[in-house]
């Protein structure tokens, strides 16, 4: 049995605390907010590689770039925006709202800007963490320690370049979705843009109508589905190549909260409901006739590329997107939608493998990112063991935010975390508000280290394998919900609908985890005896009283005995 004393402090006094995130995106600056809310004495950093905040917004600014979800479900619950322009807003819109929301709430006061993580090792003896990090400034290296290690990279922010022999060799302007060139001018020039995802589906619309000629390589087969929350946009917003609010809505937005409160919630709503069609069956089976529907129709002049587009494979297998005005753009006369397979690039162009050259300016590659969690920097728990051998093949974790090997280690939007339907702002303020509570639990118990149980890990890695087995994303399709694999388990997404994942982390299991206390003493948590109230000369010893702090229970009815709410405030 551990040693039991008596620990020095109150019950209710908290332990100071020093925090490291990794990432200044939307997990970031949620970090920036809530952990400072939660504990009294913290010592928190944020760094990020780039030289602002926002993330993968700040990094992805090509051509279109825009949410592919309606904006107003793509904002935190406590701030909302009345002022989107379009229902699907545009990539600067978002950084602008979320940078503001950094800077609102006081988040920058912890960033370290243009400091990258390049690595980080649990020192045992010392129970903490020791990171680091480069100064991509001045190019000097140096190492912080941390209590707690909050890693908030993301999943699609590893961009790489496709694997096409002679790629490099190209003479032409090459450019990738994730690292654009701003000073690229692409009018009246011949592009090819290769891929058909969520990127290049934004980028083929817009560069359509300014060059003059478009080449568009797609080596698979997507859904392009209709516009999500559709009953909003059809009554809210202009033409759907546009998505444009009139002013007079946005004025009714800005005026009215409660119309405004109904407009996000029936948007909420009507994404909230889509959970049944992630399952094999008849649901599936009406997405997919709708989709088609849809499809065929805006492809009717080229109906070629219809039947090369169609699927075999159900909606959702691949992620979902709406991708505005991608399909009208491929009907254009000056758009060429390639099938046949990529050979090689040369100097000049591509060869496919029918031989034939097609020359042109600029070279796009909108291919995606590294999607398999074992890249980013090098993560070392106990033992030296590396993450990303812990991670192989399958990334393990504890309702994806820990694992066991790597004690007061979080991850926000990390495996299993994404979600095939639903809020996905409100995935990100649940994993945040779930790693605030593990930390305010250090806190206040004297907690040396936290780390889930090894079979809490198994269980949940057994429980993915088994929940998605019968849902449209296990079904063969090659998709970063696979980690790029057309065949494998599903390593992205979480294991259940979005309301789903909002009530789990919303309650803690804290059995499910094992702790170290300081100094080895198991009472720790219990402190000395006291609180800081009755320390204080002016403690309120009897706020136990006070109308906030009572919680009065319900009153049964004479008749029929049914509790009814009395007229006193329940906490």
């Amino acid at each position: 049995m551990a040693p039991v004393s008596i620990f020095p402090g109150s019950i209710d006094e908290q332990r100071p605390l020093k925090c490291i995130t990794v990432g200044a995106g939307i997990s970031g600056i949620l970090a920036g907010i809530r952990l400072p809310e939660r504990i009294k004495k913290l010592d928190l950093t944020i760094y990020d590689k780039n030289p602002d905040v926002t993330g993968t917004w700040y990094e992805n600014r090509y051509p279109g770039v825009a949410c592919d979800i309606p904006a107003h479900s793509y904002q935190l619950s406590f701030e909302p925006n009345p002022n989107w322009s379009h229902f699907y807003a545009s990539g600067q819109e978002l950084h602008d709202y979320w940078q503001g929301v950094a800077k609102k709430y006081g988040v920058m006061k912890y960033v370290k800007l243009s400091h990258k993580v390049v690595g980080a090792e649990w020192d045992e003896s010392k129970s903490k963490w020791f990171v680091t990090i480069e100064n991509l400034t001045t190019k000097e290296t140096f190492v912080n320690d941390c209590d707690i290690l909050l890693v908030c990279v993301g999943t699609l922010n590893d961009w790489k370049w496709p694997d096409i022999k002679g790629l490099h060799d190209f003479k032409g302007e090459l450019l990738h979705s994730a690292s654009w060139n701003d000073d690229f001018k692409p009018e009246g020039k011949n592009v090819a843009v290769i891929g058909s995802g969520s990127s290049a589906i934004q980028i083929v619309p817009t560069l359509q109508k300014v060059v003059n000629r478009l080449d568009n390589y797609v080596r698979g087969k997507t859904w392009i589905s209709p516009p999500f929350a559709s009953q909003e946009v059809e009554k809210h917003t202009s033409s759907e190549a546009n998505f444009v609010f009139s002013e007079d809505e946005l004025k009714r937005f800005r005026e009215d909260p409660k119309f405004f409160l109904e407009y996000r919630k029936a948007i909420e709503d009507e994404i909230q409901g889509a959970h049944h069609v992630t399952f094999i069956g008849n649901d599936s089976d009406e997405a997919a006739a709708l989709f088609k529907k849809t499809m065929e129709a805006k492809l009717a002049a080229r109906p070629e590329i219809f039947k090369a587009l169609i699927p075999s494979f159900p909606p959702g297998c691949r992620r979902l997107t709406p991708g505005p005005g991608y399909l009208n753009s491929l009907v254009q006369p000056n758009v060429n939608f390639i099938t046949t397979g990529i050979d090689h690039v040369s100097e000049t162009g591509i060869v496919t493998e029918d031989g034939v050259l097609r020359e042109v300016d600029a070279l796009v590659c909108a291919t995606g990112f590294d999607t398999t969690y074992t890249g980013r920097f090098p993560i070392k728990g106990r033992n030296g063991k590396l993450l990303s051998d812990h991670w192989t093949p399958f990334p393990s974790t504890y309702l994806s935010i820990t694992t066991d090997g790597f004690p007061n280690l979080f991850t926000s939007f990390g495996p299993n975390s994404a979600l095939g339907t639903g809020s996905l702002s409100m995935m990100f303020e649940k994993v945040i508000e779930y790693v605030s509570k593990a930390a305010e639990r250090m806190a206040y118990e004297n907690i040396l280290t936290i780390e889930p149980k090894p079979e809490a890990v198994a269980n949940f890695v057994e429980y993915c394998h088994q929940y998605f087995k019968n849902t449209v994303f296990a079904k063969p399709c090659r998709s970063w919900y696979k980690g790029g694999k057309a065949v494998g388990d599903i390593i992205s997404l979480w294991p259940g609908s979005s309301l789903h994942a909002i009530w789990a982390l919303s309650h803690p299991r804290w059995e499910d985890y094992e702790y170290t206390f300081i100094g080895g003493n198991p009472m720790a948590w219990f402190g000395d005896g006291w609180t800081e109230t009755e320390r204080r000369v002016d403690g309120d010893r009897s706020y136990y009283l006070n109308p906030d702090q009572v919680s009065i229970p319900n009153i049964p009815t004479a008749s029929t005995d049914a509790p009814v709410a009395s007229n006193s405030k329940s906490v």
